[in-house]
């Protein structure tokens, strides 16, 4: 069978770019080795999100009389909250599968490999494409110090599907997955120790919002300990003793139930091919240019196995550019310099450009302006008023160099930042705008007027 366009992968970058590619007529066919969507969709950014509401809910019923109303015998009830989430990754896998339908796109399950000469190989039965795209993503990374058993040390895929809610659990990286476990078993009663190798929780986010996530879950109760590193892990029946050992080589052992690994992802990259068909890859990325092809003609790669964030959102924008592009279309080129960033804890955390440190290293004189939630009617009025809007603006121009939120529903407001910048609007103008009232968003504006220290309510 011979296509015009053949994507391995049907994560949130595969089935974009196979979508994409029967848009633009081209004979489109799509290899999918376990579930149509990928991790994202079955295993990350979806089912997640279903466990984070989950826990959102159950803290409104414990605190049921802060909002004037009776909620007795309140308990979490983990299978309950872990079915809710596999229903909903199921639901968004059977709407990938309607959209690639919909588009006339071949569905073809099985383990791809590439072959030299325009040529896919899946389980024994070959196929050719004059565009290859590969878009096989990432899975959870294993520390030597951490080896995953699924049962005692697990990754992100057993954490989601835990059947017995462990009494006491440690978090290892507090980047957006850990973080949001961490939250979420917190928030259900577990108690949850988060250890991070680097300075601050949330490592790539501001300082200022790093420090304030950390507060909000000490007040949860949580145990958050920076600066720190996993050692090893003794497991005795059912106890992990864990040991963590700090900046001034102290080591603490750290007794708990179940320990979950999320230090980042690494590439699926085995087994694919490469080297046989000429595709140069390092350190677990592809190589590729500003429209996704590798250095091999007809072979491409977008999402996780190439240079650059490893986000759901970012490997759609990829394959739109490489489709259209392949396509002989205009295509526009993914402006890294301006990818928004969303963790969706309680309060939830967003961000898009420079942070204050990274724009003083990079040579700019700045601006900053704030504002803070607990001067929000909205925020207020929702009982949750933690966190903060905060503008790093260039003090000679007035761009907005980076926008950094931490609150409620802020993942909901970061677009507004992430359109000005690309449209190269200024701080000033944008505050210009009205925002209604009375809502979180409105945070914005008085950041934004706060860096001309004109904020009404700041």
């Amino acid at each position: 069978m011979k296509y015009d366009l053949l994507v391995i992968g049907s994560g949130p970058g595969g089935y974009v770019a196979a979508v994409k590619g029967a848009q633009l007529g081209l004979k489109t066919a799509v290899v999918e080795r376990e579930n149509l969507g990928g991790i994202c969709l079955n295993w990350g950014c979806i089912p997640t999100k279903a466990l984070m509401k989950s826990a959102q809910a159950f803290n409104y019923a414990k605190h049921a009389a802060t909002y004037g109303f009776k909620a007795e015998g309140v308990e979490p009830d983990l299978n309950a909250m872990v079915d809710r989430s596999r229903g909903v990754a199921s639901t968004m896998n059977k709407g990938v599968e309607f959209l690639l339908k919909k588009n006339g796109v071949e569905v073809i399950n099985g383990t791809a490999k590439v072959m030299p000469g325009k040529k896919v190989m899946v389980d024994g039965t070959e196929y050719e494409a004059e565009h290859i795209i590969i878009a096989t993503g990432a899975r959870s990374r294993v520390m030597p110090s951490m080896p995953q058993d699924g049962r005692r040390i697990i990754g992100y895929r057993e954490a989601m599907t835990l059947r017995e809610q462990p009494q006491r659990m440690l978090v290892c990286g507090s980047g957006a997955i850990g973080s949001e476990f961490a939250f979420f078993y917190q928030s259900i009663g577990t108690q949850v120790t988060l250890v991070e190798f680097m300075p601050q929780i949330l490592p790539n986010e501001d300082e200022e919002v790093a420090a304030q996530m950390s507060r909000s879950f000490r007040k949860m109760g949580m145990k958050v300990m920076p600066s720190c590193s996993v050692e090893k892990v003794d497991i005795e029946g059912d106890v992990c003793h864990v040991t963590v050992k700090d900046l001034k080589n102290t080591e603490t052992v750290v007794d708990v139930d179940v320990v979950l690994s999320a230090v980042g992802v690494v590439t699926n990259l085995e087994g694919l091919g490469l080297e046989e068909t000429g595709i140069k890859y390092e350190k677990g990325k592809i190589e590729v240019n500003d429209w996704y092809e590798t250095n091999v003609p007809g072979y491409y790669a977008i999402g996780d196995v190439v240079h650059g964030p490893a986000l759901a959102h970012v490997a759609s924008k990829e394959a739109i550019c490489c489709v259209e592009h392949l396509a002989g279309k205009e295509a526009v080129k993914v402006n890294y310099s301006n990818v928004p960033g969303c963790t969706y804890t309680t309060p939830e955390v967003a961000s898009v450009g420079l942070t204050e440190k990274k724009a003083v290293d990079a040579g700019y004189e700045v601006k900053v302006g704030k504002f803070f939630f607990k001067a929000s009617g909205k925020a207020t009025a929702a009982g949750n008023t933690d966190g903060f809007v905060k503008i790093v603006a260039d003090a000679k121009t007035d761009l907005i160099l980076g926008c950094h939120m931490c609150g409620d529903n802020v993942t909901e407001m970061i677009a507004e930042a992430v359109v000005a910048r690309e449209k190269g609007m200024t701080a000033r103008e944008l505050a210009q705008a009205i925002h209604p009232h009375p809502t979180m968003s409105e945070g914005v504006m008085e950041a934004l007027e706060a860096v001309h220290g004109e904020a009404i309510h700041g």
